[in-house]
């Protein structure tokens, strides 16, 4: 292309910033503190994803870290620019009949002052929104891990974010029918991250087969200090993630903060004790699971619930998601490589299911919305549970095996066997000290 030809495209992408930062002409002002926290939990939840990448790249073998880096990185990256020109819409755009966004956020081109019902400016909260929804499929990352291909990796997270999850954030974030019509509730991720990430992670291992050798010489973790380190990250940045969804920084946010700060202490803590119970010692991996598995569950409540109750959560989330590893890995013989959907999807049901109860004002939470009770929002909380179990399980299905039209799912055997650090990228992994 010459020059000549070049200067049109260059015209555009310049003019490109100037619409996506476009903000309606009316004379609402955001509250500075407000947008500032928002800000500064988007970081929060950013440093949450870097925190997953080390967790999971270190508890791989030697090589195969490098891949679940790269993978990490290039599928963050591609969801941020999906959710940047689409998928903010899809989520959190123009309520029409409740299914999915309207299209008025296309390219963040129309936002306004103050995302509705607060005094935070939009842009704020799209970009939080942008931050969260890089989450799940780092999460799911953690399932394919030492034999998916990486373009298979890119393409599945890329149609996995718009068909999967963005619908889902609109259905109970967006206000949707989920959250209009049945009063389902998700403080920051239960239902809409967690569970949507852990079933559709268990889905892709099951297509996706077993590793070569699994379970018997699946290997040990290249670096479980630096796998420890990450879960310390990913624990700041849940901090991020359940404040910033109080939309302000007020005593909400602080709230939300202690409750997932006690719970992921609480559930660390409890995979600790297990492990001890079950193998003799506590292990470093272990630890950091209990970590995840205490943001997973309680994502969905934290907002909601008291101080004793998130310390509870914690612990029910801990022995979930230890008993449900036992039962995937050991009892049915599925290969998810990290324990995803133990970790995440079922911890993330539970705290979901445990909202109904626990919001109660006699057991410390801030009570019913409208004419709700402790019947009618499980009854919601196990409706939205099936509805989202189904729509991850069958969509992500149907996107992997799109997907593998383009790049087959796993690589070769001798790939495998070398390495995926070496066969698709290049470098030749060696254990970290």
């Amino acid at each position: 292309m010459t020059k000549r030809g070049l200067l049109p495209f260059l015209a555009l992408l310049a003019a490109m910033p100037v619409a996506a930062m476009a903000q309606d002409s009316r004379t609402d002002f955001a509250n500075s503190g407000d947008t500032a926290w928002m800000i500064a939990a988007a970081c929060l939840v950013l440093f949450a994803g870097l925190g997953l990448a080390l967790h999971n790249s270190s508890s791989v073998r030697s090589r195969n870290g490098l891949s679940v880096l790269i993978q990490t990185a290039a599928v963050s990256a591609v969801v941020t620019l999906l959710w940047g020109l689409v998928g903010y819409t899809l989520a959190f755009g123009d309520i029409t009949g409740g299914w999915i966004g309207g299209g008025n956020a296309w390219m963040l081109i129309e936002l306004g002052n103050l995302r509705g019902g607060t005094r935070t400016a939009e842009s704020a909260f799209a970009l939080f929104q942008i931050a969260v929804a890089a989450l799940g499929p780092a999460l799911m990352i953690g399932a394919w891990a030492e034999r998916a291909r990486f373009g298979w990796v890119v393409t599945f997270s890329a149609l996995w974010t718009l068909v999967v999850q963005a619908p889902i954030a609109h259905w109970i974030w967006g206000g949707g029918w989920l959250s209009r019509n049945l009063g389902v509730l998700d403080w920051a991720g239960g239902l809409v991250t967690f569970t949507s990430a852990g079933v559709s992670a268990l889905v892709v291992a099951l297509l996706m087969g077993r590793r070569l050798g699994f379970p018997g010489q699946s290997g040990r973790p290249q670096n479980p200090a630096l796998a420890l380190s990450g879960s310390a990250i990913v624990w700041i940045g849940a901090l991020g993630l359940c404040g910033g969804w109080a939309v302000a920084a007020n005593d909400d946010a602080a709230a939300a903060m202690i409750a997932a700060h006690l719970a992921i202490a609480a559930a660390a803590l409890t995979w600790a004790g297990l492990e001890r119970l079950s193998i003799g010692r506590v292990t470093a991996i272990g630890l950091g699971k209990g970590v995840i598995a205490g943001m997973a569950v309680s994502a969905p409540a934290a907002g909601y619930i008291s101080p004793g109750a998130a310390m509870l959560f914690g612990v029910l989330g801990a022995l979930t998601g230890f008993q449900t590893r036992r039962l995937i890995r050991d009892a049915l013989n599925v290969d998810d490589t990290l324990d995803v959907f133990a970790v995440s999807g079922a911890c993330g049901i539970l705290g979901s299911l445990l909202l109904g109860v626990f919001l109660s004002p006699s057991l410390g939470g801030i009570g019913y919305f409208g004419d709700m009770s402790m019947k009618t929002q499980l009854i919601a909380q196990l409706y939205a549970l099936a509805i989202v179990i189904f729509w991850s399980g069958m969509a992500t299905a149907i996107v992997a095996l799109m997907a593998s039209l383009l790049f087959p799912m796993r690589v070769s055997e001798d790939a495998e066997l070398a390495g995926l650090d070496l066969a698709s990228h290049g470098h030749g992994g060696e254990p970290l000290s």
